[in-house]
């Protein structure tokens, strides 16, 4: 589930105590006290026992206590320990699957809406930020590529790419012609409609590498605009989309405004987010990572749970919820676990 494995040497009722203590957590967000745990709990041990059970889970790293308190709260260790070997899944509700399956069955949205709705999906069924890559178009198709000309040297590249129509503007050195732009569309339509994407971007980059003695100038340029077009295309869907970040606001341990504006910036800038998206991406399964886990100190005071989804037996994407450390996983994993598999299903039947 993660990078970091657990290999729990505790006896069975500091284990009892541990899973307690966190569901306890989890449901208040307290720090949580002996005498609470011997009166809410089924544990059928003493205060004294239990605070005993608890100083030892303390020097073993698996609780702490904030501040002053006479509490104690869990350690990423302490989630850690909790989520691979005392965690027991609740499976979706009806209402939660039958929520899901409208937003995929009964509006038929396009993919870049289907990634929208299902990531506000996430974040209004968790209450907390959800996220979901753009599909990887590697394995999609250009069906069909065409150069318009605009004013200030400026070229429109249109692009059919699947059933997706994309615009964009390219900056030239230099004013084309709508002949000269006719002849560069009918040129890149004979050798790359109906590819693959990955295969005509490599393609594209071999040709500007071997700036061929016989291509003409022109061919030359209309090489370049087409990587432009299609690099582009790249860098845009190497992204993802966030829904719900507000929604961390609502959790006290999130709630200082220093630790909200690093994390907003990131959502904002995505770049950590996507590269550890990014490890997920081959992984099977669900991936959790606890606060510091992911390695990105933004996300010191948050756990990210993801799962990869697919197309045509490839993987395409990832989606996921991030979330106070405080998290119900036991609900909040197999929403994304359920989720990533009704999303493969539904890409897999629009091949």
């Amino acid at each position: 589930m993660s990078d970091q494995d657990s290999n729990p040497t505790l006896s069975e009722r500091a284990m009892s105590v541990l899973r307690a203590l966190v569901e306890q957590h989890i449901r208040e967000g307290q720090p949580v006290g002996s005498r609470t745990l011997a009166k809410t709990t089924e544990l059928a041990l003493s205060p004294a026992t239990i605070r005993n059970v608890m100083s030892d889970l303390e020097e073993a790293g698996y609780l702490r206590a904030p501040h002053t308190s006479a509490g104690r709260v869990p350690t990423d260790l302490g989630y850690r320990l909790f989520v691979d070997s005392l965690l027991e899944m609740r499976p979706l509700d009806k209402v939660t699957l039958g929520s899901l399956n409208d937003i995929i069955e009964t509006n038929q949205p396009t993919q870049q809406e289907l990634v929208e709705q299902v990531s506000a999906f996430l974040s209004g069924i968790t209450q907390m930020a959800g996220l979901v890559t753009l599909p990887r178009s590697e394995h999609t198709r250009l069906r069909h590529i065409e150069f318009l000309p605009l004013s200030d040297r400026r070229v429109l590249a249109i692009l059919v790419i699947e059933e997706e129509v994309q615009n964009r503007i390219l900056y030239t050195d230099r004013s084309y012609s709508s002949s000269e732009l006719e002849q560069a569309t009918n040129f890149l339509n004979a050798q790359f409609a109906g590819k693959e994407l990955s295969q005509v971007r490599q393609n594209l980059r071999t040709e500007l590498n071997a700036a061929r003695e016989d291509m003409n100038e022109l061919m030359c340029e209309v090489i370049g605009m087409a990587n432009a077009a299609i690099t582009e295309t790249r860098h845009e869907r190497d992204e993802f989309v966030v829904a719900g970040q507000t929604n961390l606001m609502n959790f006290q341990e999130l709630s200082s405004v220093q630790k909200l504006k690093a994390l907003f910036d990131e959502f904002n800038q995505k770049r950590d987010i996507y590269h550890l998206l990014e490890r997920c991406i081959d992984a099977e399964g669900v991936q959790i990572f606890i606060g510091h886990e992911s390695g990105y100190e933004v996300f010191d005071e948050v756990s990210v749970v993801t799962a990869s989804f697919g197309a045509r037996d490839n993987i395409v994407g990832v989606l996921g919820v991030i979330g106070p450390t405080r998290m119900a996983y036991q609900r909040v994993i197999p929403i994304v676990d359920v989720t990533s598999k009704i999303l493969t299903a539904t890409l897999n039947d629009r091949h």
